[in-house]
């Protein structure tokens, strides 16, 4: 319904500003992300997402149109909610948000306050094909943040395999089976080696 807001910056604080538009205070919802790239001037203009509920309508505020749609993204994941996808969005940027996703890094989701393990694989779940889609992302980066890669190589150089030919074949089974477990990897690891 608002798409955009453009007027004057009445208020500036860290999770919320106050725009006058027309002779209205709009008070709009922001992230930390959005706080340090508002210019300090007087005429502002934010991208808005309304937020309607039961209870209350509340405006979020985005310095620019990726973040409101990665906002959108997340809060389209169940038990994900406009709070804490603020705090996501203030947490990291969105390009730091997408490739964690598009690379299916639970860990950098994960270490954000309030997202515990199975909210950070919902996410990565949930919006992976949407945000390699959206954002043209090759999934080839998915292997280099994955920690279950790291264990099955070092499960490898204990049972006496070199690094290089281990990663070799990891390399492949990560492609077959992008979610495997580290038991699942090392077995068809010890196949192929």
């Amino acid at each position: 319904m608002i798409t955009h807001i453009q007027g004057k910056l009445v208020e500036k604080n860290p999770t919320d500003v106050v725009i006058e538009c027309n002779g209205v205070g709009y008070f709009i919802n922001i992230s930390l992300t959005t706080y340090s790239q508002i210019p300090n001037q007087e005429l502002i203009k934010l991208y808005t997402h309304l937020h309607i509920r039961e209870d209350a309508h509340s405006l979020y505020g985005f310095y620019q149109r990726s973040e409101r749609a990665i906002f959108r993204l997340l809060i389209s994941v169940s038990g994900i909610g406009t709070s804490t996808a603020r705090t996501m969005l203030s947490s990291l940027t969105s390009e730091q948000i997408c490739e964690a996703i598009g690379s299916g890094d639970v860990a950098t989701i994960q270490g954000i306050k309030g997202i515990g393990a199975k909210t950070a694989q919902r996410v990565i779940i949930e919006l992976k094909d949407k945000i390699l889609k959206l954002y043209d992302l090759e999934e080839v980066s998915v292997s280099q943040n994955n920690t279950n890669k790291e264990e099955t190589l070092s499960a490898l150089e204990v049972l006496g395999y070199t690094r290089k030919q281990s990663e070799r074949v990891l390399d492949k089974i990560i492609k077959d089976m992008p979610n495997g477990s580290v038991e699942e990897m090392i077995k068809m690891a010890l196949k192929n080696l």
